[in-house]
């Protein structure tokens, strides 16, 4: 029997690429807060703002860079509209989920709407058990440790038992790290590798080996936490 019994997935940059539907998407949110930013921030901090807000949400990145709360409500009100009205194919290995041995859960960041359009967009609303939005236009709240905590006890799951997998160091995966469940780092294309997961991936394939080994080293080329101690 595997040791982990579940199997906790982001979507943005770990499933599908943030900016698969277009990077047009995303426009006229930037170009409402540089409106209304009135010169207060300096062009390349809003440049940097704006690509962070591809990996994190809106309001993780206008705390970050200073924005005025006029700035982040301009983006807030073309954000919560925002929807993706295409296909999404996600990454080519997808199908990978499909044979894992275990429930999968599915959490992820952001606006509600668009996030659920996200997930209709791309098919995979079968892939999983549940599927739970940390929506940040819905106040308060809950963040992915408290949603991540419901998930265990509601599943009857130890933290150990369950594996926590996606690309942002600072937010699915000190979330796991917090409450003491194995984390994986899955660095797809341009994501650049953290310093705190258990393990890392490049691939959903290299998941199979973690689940019946979570603690042994060679159970993933990237990894180089895990051991049998």
């Amino acid at each position: 029997m595997p040791r982990i019994k579940a199997v906790f997935f982001d979507l943005d940059n770990c499933l599908a690429a943030a900016d698969e539907a277009g990077r047009d998407l995303f426009r006229p949110a930037f170009e409402a807060m540089a409106r209304a930013n009135r010169a207060r921030l300096a062009p390349e901090v809003l440049d940097k703002a704006f690509a962070d807000c591809w990996r994190d949400s809106l309001d993780t990145v206008a705390a970050r860079h200073g924005f005025a709360p006029d700035i982040t409500a301009a983006g807030w009100e073309i954000f919560r509209r925002l929807r993706v009205d295409r296909r999404l194919r996600g990454y080519g290995d997808l199908e990978a989920l499909r044979t894992l041995p275990v429930p999968r859960f599915l959490v992820t960041s952001g606006f509600r709407a668009l996030q659920e359009s996200k997930i209709a967009a791309l098919g995979i609303e079968d892939l999983f058990s549940e599927i739970c939005i940390d929506a940040i236009d819905e106040p308060p709240r809950r963040g992915k440790t408290a949603i991540f905590r419901d998930l265990l006890q509601r599943h009857a799951l130890a933290p150990h038992e369950a594996l926590v997998v996606g690309d942002n160091p600072a937010s699915e995966i000190e979330a796991g790290n917090r409450l003491g469940m194995p984390t994986v780092q899955i660095l797809r294309p341009g994501i650049a590798r953290g310093a705190n997961a258990a393990a890392y991936i490049e691939t959903l394939a290299e998941l199979h080996a973690l689940l019946e080994y979570p603690y042994a080293a060679s159970a993933s080329p990237h990894s180089n936490k895990l051991s049998s101690a």
